[in-house]
């Protein structure tokens, strides 16, 4: 909980966000790194959806608010901090989750954009997620290679981008699921214009357009799930169910590859998008719940200092030993 001790660093993050906004910088770029532990370690997301009044945002625009009532309501909230979001209102979840999509249905549909200004970091991404996915599928138990045609699903895939650079150079098939149908139909247009051209393996194939809280795969039909940049705009109970429900569509000796945004501390929740960055420990006990085995792990690198650090996992369905 916050307390005595924490309030000059309080008082000084508030300061950083209130500049940080001032200069518009987007959500992306807010790294935990520039903050005291104070700040985000106290105030859970199942909190802050079902009515704590600590939206850092707002706290920013109004600095005469009254600290300490909300101080307070953080304390009062502290023990909600492993709470499902089972809890949450259904009302303000499907807010939170309209308000997320109209986000990116005001977004243009080029790689700038979906990287939140951030299009420099593109060719980085996709090497590293290249290297990261060569690396567990050379690893992976014989059988998982024996298949003779690779099926990947790209989740919450905006306008294709990892498709094109990632998942078109190792899988026969790519599907892709995008509530945001603009930039499904870029991915639509890119993709195919774009694959006759490329030195790929396969082809995208179905395009969905639904969002991943409520999307349902073909069973049996997956050899990797791809999910990056996309649960962190989930509940904590929507990120496990959707794992419980996407492990019907992998093979049997399909896996995850999940790549997000990660916090020091706590987590941190951007209202604008309805985005929440969790900690390595928060991702390890969703995966926990949901059922999965971490196989192996990998940090990007290269990116510019000022954004979160991202940590690619590899998630199994059943223990596998990692070979290397």
């Amino acid at each position: 909980m916050i307390n005595s001790s924490c309030s000059h660093e309080w008082w000084q993050d508030m300061h950083k966000l209130n500049h940080a906004f001032d200069r518009s910088l987007p959500a992306f770029s807010l790294g935990l790194s520039q903050f005291s532990p104070c700040l985000a370690s106290y105030c859970p997301l199942d909190s802050l959806l079902r009515g704590s009044t600590l939206n850092v945002k707002e706290t920013c625009a109004y600095p005469g608010f009254n600290h300490y009532s909300t101080r307070l309501q953080c304390q009062a909230k502290e023990s909600a901090v492993h709470r499902s979001s089972s809890s949450f209102d259904p009302v303000e979840k499907d807010e939170w989750y309209a308000k997320g999509v109209a986000y990116w249905e005001g977004a243009e549909a080029s790689v700038n954009s979906v990287l939140g200004g951030y299009g420099q970091i593109n060719e980085q991404d996709v090497t590293v997620s290249n290297e990261f996915l060569t690396e567990v599928l050379s690893n992976m138990p014989g059988v998982f290679l024996q298949s003779k045609h690779l099926v990947a699903l790209d989740c919450a895939a905006g306008i294709g981008r990892v498709t094109e650079g990632v998942l078109l150079r190792h899988f026969h098939e790519v599907d892709l699921v995008e509530p945001v149908s603009h930039l499904l139909e870029a991915a639509k247009s890119n993709l195919g214009k774009r694959s006759s051209s490329l030195s790929v393996l396969g082809r995208a194939i179905n395009f969905y357009c639904e969002p991943l809280q409520e999307f349902l795969p073909e069973a049996n039909r997956y050899d990797v799930i791809w999910v990056q940049w996309c649960i962190m705009h989930l509940t904590d109970k929507d990120v496990v169910d959707f794992f419980k429900r996407a492990k019907a569509g992998l093979k049997s000796n399909g896996f995850f590859i999940v790549k997000e945004n990660i916090s020091k501390h706590g987590i941190i929740i951007d209202k604008d998008d309805s985005s929440v960055t969790r900690s390595d420990a928060h991702f390890s006990a969703l995966f926990e719940q949901a059922g999965l085995f971490l196989y192996k792990t990998k940090a990007q690198r290269g990116f510019p200092r000022e954004l979160f650090p991202v940590k690619m996992y590899a998630l199994t369905t059943k223990l596998l030993e990692d070979r290397r």
